[in-house]
């Protein structure tokens, strides 16, 4: 999987989570996750949780480290569980910086206050996931958390490269563990 941090801020708006479009604007083809720093605002007509539309629960952030991955040649169920392992990934690199914290689903919570949003859909072509952190709280629609203003983390562009690293790899020695077994 190829990953890359982008440069330019980039307003989070929900079109963004499409076929293709990482290779359309950045030119990566294949599977790959993207990380980006900007304004989350997704209106309920861009909205892919049908929960949140139901209950009518646009998603806002003033600043959020959004990460969009597209990955070919799985289903829906093995693309949440990547979402998931995503999640799992940014909590233990919260809990390394001494961040407590807890995870239900595919949210992550500090002190009751959400900190992420995160969906994954299946698209004609490919799974594709969005997961956002909140790096500033102030303005969300909810009770919510920010990697900055609340929790004192400031090496964004750091933190993101880590998250990018750290779950590139794990995709990667999934797929080499399963080649070193022999079947039964």
């Amino acid at each position: 999987m190829e990953t890359r941090l982008l440069e330019n801020e980039i307003k989070y708006e929900g079109f963004q989570l499409s076929p293709h479009w990482i290779y359309k604007n950045f030119k990566i083809q294949g599977d790959a996750t993207v990380a980006f720093i900007g304004e989350c605002d997704v209106k309920l007509d861009e909205m892919v949780d049908i929960e949140d539309v139901i209950n009518n629960e646009p998603i806002y952030s003033k600043s959020m480290l959004s990460f969009i991955s597209e990955q070919f040649n799985i289903g829906l169920v093995e693309g949440v569980f990547r979402q998931r392992l995503l999640i799992c990934i940014i909590k233990e690199a919260l809990e390394k910086r001494g961040i407590k914290l807890t995870r239900s689903g595919d949210d992550l919570y500090v002190n009751n206050k959400k900190l992420t949003v995160s969906i994954a859909t299946k698209s004609t072509t490919s799974v594709l996931i969005h997961t956002g952190i909140n790096i500033i709280s102030t303005g969300a629609p909810i009770d919510a958390c920010g990697l900055e203003n609340d929790l004192g983390i400031t090496d964004i562009k750091e933190f993101a490269n880590e998250i990018l690293k750290n779950y590139a790899n794990e995709l990667q020695d999934i797929v080499q563990a399963s080649t070193k077994v022999r079947g039964v």
